[in-house]
């Protein structure tokens, strides 16, 4: 029987593979457990339509993401901060603390999303935000006291 599979399976087959199998292993373990749907031109039809709406659901999010990227880079934050007398911060700017300012100005991101070590110098910091995949926008943060 041939049977499309709509799971990755290891030593079998990867998600939208098309193969031969025998009856009972495509009915009895692929089939019930939901790693593949039996081969007919339906099917076939109804995952290209899958695809489809999938790849363009993907391109909305990448746009979005350009879109947000531009946004972004013209995006200033600064951080006022207390210091000690050698001009030393007391603690430092987290990305969560990035987040809740980014917040502030109307973008919703996680702080998994920033990309940066603890700043715990004065001065501009460039911190790199990764939006989706390979869509990375890079802001300035200025710490001042």
């Amino acid at each position: 029987m041939k049977v499309i599979f709509i799971k990755d399976l290891k030593g079998q087959g990867k998600k939208d593979d098309i193969k031969e199998v025998k009856d009972g292993f495509g009915q009895n373990f692929l089939i019930k457990n939901n790693y593949a749907i039996p081969y007919s031109e339906r099917n076939v039809k109804k995952l290209a339509a899958i695809k489809e709406e999938q790849q363009q659901e993907e391109q909305n999010i990448i746009k979005q993401a350009i879109e947000n990227k531009e946004r972004l880079e013209k995006t200033n934050i600064s951080f006022t901060v207390t210091t000690g007398n050698d001009n030393k911060m007391f603690g430092s700017i987290t990305s969560k603390q990035i987040v809740e300012e980014l917040a502030k100005k109307g973008y919703q991101l996680n702080r998994k999303q920033i990309k940066v070590t603890n700043i715990t110098s004065l001065g501009i910091h460039s911190v790199i935000i990764e939006l989706y995949k390979d869509i990375k926008a890079i802001i300035k943060i200025e710490i001042k006291k």
